[in-house]
């Protein structure tokens, strides 16, 4: 038809988007890596380095919903220009300090917690941004791209910043402060707007972040889904330290670990890829539904061998639902919240659903100290198959419809 949009791989300014994005998010991960690995070996404690990865994670909790109604009521891109300066200084700091030959834990905790806080503005602007820069038909692809792009962040980022580190301690922060270089100049080449014009007038924060909120809350669909997601990030809380029990109890090494992580991150990707396809075929409820079944019958087999590759092939499983279910999520958020409160729905979503993964950490810790794997495991297991079973009865999962229309509710 005369009125088909061009396909989304001559699209420009998402293909700008999407790179510069995806090197930032890469230079995060190197350096999020690097961070534990320059304490310990410089001679600190773990204590240190904790503290350093605490200081990285805080904004998680403490920024993520002031900065979605920031990313709504300011200019996206110039937030996301913003950001990327001040990542880049913060790791160019960090590089500086090291190539003096010093080490101090305050300065690398304030670096870490700037370069969190930029992060965690960047990805809203960018996700927020995405249905005003590709055409509402190629929303399940950009989105499925978008996922594919993190996923595979996450699987270079480790060996890469490890390798670097190897060569010289400073050059995970060089890598990371020069992605954010390259991501600057990708968002100057863009020529499309990240929002539609006419924003409301400016209220207080507090006033902002309850209307996304109660946004949120009044959509049923979304209100049930985010809930049982937070429920099944609990649950991985646990598999991923039991993870690391069952190896090193059987005798294995990091090595082993290392591949189930690349076999898991291999699976990620696929998810990803395969999100438009699965969007075409089914409902949003079809697919919450099925990936907690599905996630019901993994956890369990987790008990089954040790066998690194085995174990691995069961987290790509684990890993390629998550990310399907990830697809879903963006691209119904985008198809139904208007523009004007993309960042602030975005925002609250995400911190209702992540936001107790560290306290899931720390009861997973606990429950792996005191009642070991097997346990464990039986309890994640029933968990989930409770999840499951109420994602299944529940009329407010029933309620997603299908996202692949590409339709967009308007202003």
């Amino acid at each position: 038809p005369a009125d088909e949009p061009p396909p989304l791989r001559r699209n420009r300014d998402f293909t700008l988007l999407w790179l510069g994005a995806g090197v930032s998010l890469l230079g995060g991960r190197l350096s999020s890596v690097a961070y534990p690995l320059l304490i310990v070996w410089s001679g600190g404690s773990i204590a240190a380095a904790g503290l350093v990865s605490f200081a990285a994670q805080l904004p998680q909790l403490v920024v993520q919903l002031p900065a979605g109604a920031l990313v709504d009521r300011w200019d996206r891109r110039r937030v996301m220009l913003y950001c990327d300066v001040g990542a880049g200084v913060a790791m160019t700091v960090v590089v500086s300090v090291l190539l003096s030959g010093h080490l101090w834990i305050p300065l690398l905790m304030a670096a870490a917690f700037v370069e969190g806080t930029a992060t965690i503005c960047y990805r809203l602007a960018e996700r927020a941004a995405v249905r005003n820069v590709v055409h509402p038909s190629h929303l399940s692809t950009a989105f499925s791209r978008n996922e594919a792009r993190g996923q595979a962040a996450g699987l270079l980022g480790s060996p890469l910043g490890t390798g670097l580190f190897a060569v010289l301690p400073w050059l995970p922060f060089a890598a990371s402060a020069g992605g954010r270089v390259f991501a600057f100049g990708s968002l100057l080449r863009i020529r499309t707007r990240f929002q539609q014009p006419g924003r409301p007038a400016s209220r207080s924060l507090r006033a902002e972040i309850a209307e996304g909120m109660t946004w949120l809350w009044r959509q049923r669909f979304l209100r049930a889904a985010i809930s049982l997601v937070a429920g099944s990030n609990l649950v991985f809380q646990a598999t991923s330290l039991a993870l690391v029990l069952i190896i090193k109890q059987h005798g294995g090494s990091p090595a082993e670990l290392g591949v189930v992580g690349i076999v898991s991150g291999l699976g990620g990707v696929a998810g990803a890829l395969s999100g438009r396809w699965w969007l075409a075929r089914t409902s949003a409820a079809g697919i919450v539904t099925g990936a907690f079944a599905l996630w019901t019958v993994l956890v369990p087999l987790l008990l089954i061998t040790p066998n690194p590759i085995v174990l691995g092939i069961l987290f790509a499983g684990v890993s390629a639902i998550g990310a399907t279910t990830n697809v879903t999520a963006g691209v119904y958020l985008s198809q139904i919240c208007p523009d004007r409160m993309q960042g602030r729905v975005i925002s609250v979503a995400t911190l209702l659903s992540s936001g107790t993964n560290a306290f899931g950490a720390v009861a997973a810790g606990f429950a792996l100290a005191h009642w070991g794997v097997g346990h464990t495991i039986s309890v994640a297991a029933a968990a989930m198959a409770l999840l499951a079973i109420t994602a299944a009865v529940s009329p407010a999962v029933r309620s997603g419809r299908s996202v692949h229309s590409g339709r967009t509710v308007p202003e």
